[in-house]
């Protein structure tokens, strides 16, 4: 049976994604139920995900060993094994992807983050994961790192579908959205049907409070510590807003009218890590039409059993939001430093996850040798 508050929640215009995926959840059925119940219309990934799924359970068992058999290096192991689980997801969302005409349906690969450094690696791999994977819905994941702007650019040109992951400020947010639009402009030169390319902007949220909170509680101060937990939710409200203006005027309409389709804002990094704050928080708290909001389970599962829609919470909220941040600069917070450490932190965690992700398929690979 359809869950009410989610059914409101997509009712808003809310894409709801599901931030995991594993063999397991495939072949249980259990990602069907997520569709068919949940209202579950797309699937993000990253390596922590992946390194967390094959050290759960047996679900990989059978490939591994076929793996082992043919001796398969642990990168090209792991290369198998992700994209298979990826392009099943993307079967199992194709009926989503044709019935929201692309829009939907999407299933989110990463490159590897060793290479959010270096634009050359990056878009090669970019290509060779799309034409892998080889289904339409796939998203390949880039990072926002200065060496993932023109890499974004590139892959749009060619005609591919990009997500790119790792956005915590508004300015590094606009020249995503740039880099996006010029890749748009040079599919074009291409030949490359605009019709045919979607792209999402993920924006993280819960990690901007963590980050910023614990500068505020080291601030000290009723003025500082007022602040705490305001943080996120601005951030992301002037990014939507930064949205609005760079997908409008003559630029836009140029690429619109040769059927270019504007890169959605994502809200990721939605679960929320303060106990203090309500678990729902980064979804009710960010409603608005033509934006995704991708899910753990943990939190997806929570706003089906209390989650509140109380119409649009983002548009027009440009002015309060921005005195969140001439207030946290008033106290001290240094936002330009909060937003390097983040990024380098969340490219840190994804390399950390890659690495646990090698050692756990080195592993298996060894044992069943």
């Amino acid at each position: 049976m359809s869950n009410d508050r989610l059914a409101a929640l997509s009712a808003a215009g809310v894409s709801i994604w599901l931030d995991d995926l594993s063999r397991e959840r495939l072949t249980s059925g259990n990602l069907v139920e997520l569709i068919d119940e949940k209202h579950v219309v797309g699937v993000t990934t990253n390596p922590t995900i992946f390194a967390g799924a094959l050290s759960d359970g047996a679900a990989y068992d059978e490939q591994v060993r076929e793996l082992a058999a043919r001796d398969a290096d642990v990168d090209s192991a792991i290369r198998e094994i992700t994209v298979a689980d990826v392009q099943q997801a993307c079967d199992v969302f194709a009926g989503v992807w044709e019935r929201t005409n692309g829009v939907d349906g999407r299933v989110s690969l990463e490159v590897d983050p060793r290479l959010a450094h270096d634009t050359e690696k990056t878009v090669a791999q970019a290509l060779d994961l799309w034409k892998a994977v080889d289904r339409p819905n796939l998203l390949v994941k880039i990072p926002a790192t200065e060496a993932g702007l023109p890499a974004i650019t590139r892959v749009t040109a060619e005609g591919i579908s990009v997500n790119v992951t790792l956005i915590f400020s508004v300015e590094r947010y606009k020249a995503v959205m740039d880099a996006y639009l010029t890749g748009l402009e040079q599919a074009v030169e291409n030949g490359q049907d605009l019709a045919a390319i979607h792209s999402v902007g993920s924006f993280f949220v819960s990690r901007v409070d963590s980050e910023i909170d614990s500068r505020l509680a080291a601030t000290g101060g009723d003025e500082a510590l007022a602040l705490r937990g305001k943080a996120a939710v601005a951030n992301s409200r002037l990014a939507y807003a930064a949205y609005r203006d760079a997908f409008s005027g003559a630029r836009w309409d140029a690429l619109k009218s040769k059927g270019a389709h504007a890169q959605r804002p994502l809200w990721a990094s939605t679960g929320v890590k303060n106990p203090d704050y309500p678990d729902t928080l980064y979804v009710s708290e960010l409603v608005v039409d033509n934006t995704v909001n991708t899910m753990p389970e943990k939190t997806l599962e929570a706003f089906a059993d209390h989650g509140e829609v109380t119409g649009d919470q983002v548009t027009d909220t440009a002015g309060a939001a921005q005195q969140v941040f001439t207030d946290l600069e008033g106290v001290g917070i240094d936002l330009d430093d909060v937003y390097l450490a983040l990024e380098n932190e969340g490219v840190q965690k994804f390399e950390k996850s890659w690495t646990e992700l090698q050692e756990t398929v080195r592993s298996q690979l060894d044992a069943a040798k």
